[in-house]
């Protein structure tokens, strides 16, 4: 069986705001948690008009709150602008109070243009390239592991819990899968983002998986657009406002979601609807049985037990009937 999660970035919809975006966040969780889901994580955007979800360990404190079985987590944190110890005890503190139900996924984004992470690390230089480093300091500081060279060794993140949050590092390539396997995270498959190097990554991440003080055995989970409904057509329909998205945020233009509406008034271009077309490969769209067929299809494909889903509509209730549908498929 796939286990079905939600990926949430917290998009406002035209017309809306960032506190009944956040809302709507925390209505969705506890409304995918009654329906079976098993995570829900939400992600980091700086500098940018229509996602709200700026920090996620403030976001993942408030809906661990209102929920009660569902894990809850980033998807990601950000490491690169980052001190690991500062991230190890903002979410020690997170699994301190709501113990096992935490995880920590970690992305190698630059989190904005360079004016805006430079912004993020008050001017400081530092390299993506430290990126695994980070990674295995984080762990150090997790599981007071530091080797005893380390020059922060003795340095311990508090509080000292009884369990860890889960890490995971999200990646799109083999360097991303790399970082996971070396590391012994988990492993998050960007399919939302791009498909295209999909067989190198996960095939990277299983060969070179190695134990760590969290995770045995390789686990790998990917996260894909869905749009569901109880029509084709009407699925098709709803997507139109993720496809008119995710042009505008190529553009840079926009990021706040449009009305079904708006995209309909709109004459595309022949490279506005080549692109369209080149990004529903990232994307899952049509009746309950069709999603369920598919997303299988891509699970199997990616050895993955477990898939995030990402809606990004206009739409709040028929964003709450998708991911509805998809669990009445899975029986979930």
């Amino acid at each position: 069986m796939v286990k079905l999660s939600v990926l949430d970035q917290a998009p406002i919809s035209k017309g809306s705001t960032p506190e009944q975006t956040l809302s709507n966040t925390l209505e969705l969780a506890q409304f995918t948690e009654s329906l079976g889901y098993f995570r829900y994580w939400v992600a980091e955007h700086h500098n940018t008009n229509g996602l709200a979800s700026t920090s996620p360990e403030i976001l993942i404190a408030r809906i661990a709150s209102v929920t009660k079985t569902i894990r809850v987590g980033s998807g990601g944190v950000l490491l690169p602008q980052y001190s690991p110890l500062k991230v190890a005890e903002n979410f020690k503190m997170l699994e301190a109070m709501f113990p096992g139900r935490i995880d920590l996924g970690l992305g190698r984004s630059p989190g904005g243009g360079q004016k805006t992470r430079l912004a993020l690390t008050d001017g400081t230089q530092k390299m993506l390239s430290a990126f695994s480093r980070q990674v295995k300091d984080l762990h150090g500081y997790l599981y007071n592991t530091l080797p005893d060279d380390h020059p922060y060794k003795g340095v311990i993140a508090t509080p000292e819990t009884t369990s860890n949050p889960q890490t995971w590092v999200l990646g799109l390539s083999e360097r991303g899968a790399k970082h996971a396997a070396i590391n012994g995270t988990g492993f998050t498959f960007g399919h939302f983002i791009s498909p295209a190097h999909s067989s190198e990554a996960i095939s990277t991440y299983l060969e070179r998986f190695r134990p760590s003080p969290e995770r045995q055995d390789p686990f790998i989970n990917a996260c894909v657009f869905v749009v569901c409904a109880p029509t084709h057509e009407e699925a098709e329909e709803l997507a139109l406002s993720q496809d008119m998205w995710l042009l505008q945020v190529e553009k840079g233009i926009e990021t706040r979601v449009p009305s079904v509406q708006e995209v309909k008034e709109h004459t595309f271009t022949q490279e506005e609807l080549r692109k369209v077309e080149q990004n529903r490969k990232r994307a899952v769209i049509g009746t309950p049985n069709e999603v369920k067929e598919r997303l299988e299809t891509l699970a199997a494909e990616y050895q993955a037990s477990e898939l995030l889903l990402i809606t990004n509509i206009y739409d709040f209730e028929k964003k709450k009937q998708s991911y509805k549908l998809i669990a009445e498929a899975f029986n979930q």
